[in-house]
């Protein structure tokens, strides 16, 4: 089998025959016949473009972890800014490696995240979720984030363990998950129906719809209008 390790490094260990599953991308032979995520169209690597920067997009084409980090910072910000924060991290520590991450001291990962330019809004604050989140990678995960979907045994249980990630609720998970099926193949029988609205196909709803800088935008506009809508029902309610 060949799958990404934290660091966006590929290890091998022996393969089996059997049909590929993608991790993040990486094409992994010897899946079993039955898996429940079937048979993905092939290819070798994908190319996000979410951050809208060549460096941060290429991190998080090639670490599961950065992407899993850049999820957990997409709210209260900017999509794109959000997803450029595990670059800022690995610039300045050297790697996005979550057993690095979780043994740091506290204070002075704050220190790092919050450094202009931070990694989010509130960036003394993320980093301590992001802190929180490796060290439930590295302790369940054996420091290997993309464990987490590849070896769920369906959607049902994928959003399961999402939903228990810090920082990860039921609609940040529901969206992780659209955009593994969506962006990175990375789906079982059934997926859309589980992961509802965020899955369906043709949407510009969250992050998992967002190939290029237009989509982006289209995802943006469709959050504002979604903002407007939720704030005139309440203005009609309260009159």
């Amino acid at each position: 089998m060949t799958q990404s390790g934290s660091c966006g490094q590929v290890h091998r260990t022996p393969t089996v025959p059997g049909p590929t599953l993608h991790i993040l991308g990486i094409e992994v032979a010897g899946a079993p016949a039955d898996s429940p995520w079937g048979r993905p169209r092939l290819r070798r690597m994908v190319k996000l473009q979410i951050a809208q920067d060549v460096e941060a997009d290429e991190l998080l084409s090639s670490d599961p972890f950065a992407l899993l980090v850049g999820m957990l910072l997409d709210q209260q910000y900017p999509m794109e800014h959000a997803f450029r924060g595990p670059a800022k991290i690995a610039s300045r520590l050297g790697t996005i490696d979550p057993r690095v991450i979780a043994a740091q001291e506290p204070e002075q990962f704050a220190d790092l995240a919050s450094t202009p330019p931070a990694i989010h809004r509130y960036g003394r604050s993320m980093a301590g979720r992001v802190q929180q989140l490796a060290q439930v990678v590295v302790a369940e995960y054996d420091g290997d984030a993309s464990k987490i979907w590849s070896t769920a045994g369906d959607t049902k249980e994928l959003l399961k363990r999402l939903k228990a990630l810090p920082g990860y609720g039921d609609q940040k998970a529901r969206i992780f998950a659209a955009l593994l099926a969506k962006r990175l193949d990375v789906r079982s029988h059934g997926w859309r129906e589980v992961i509802g609205p965020y899955a369906e196909e043709g949407s510009f709803r969250s992050v998992a719809d967002v190939v290029d800088g237009e989509s982006l935008q289209k995802v943006r506009d469709f959050k504002k209008q979604t903002k407007a809508a939720a704030k005139a029902k309440a203005a009609e309610q309260s009159s």
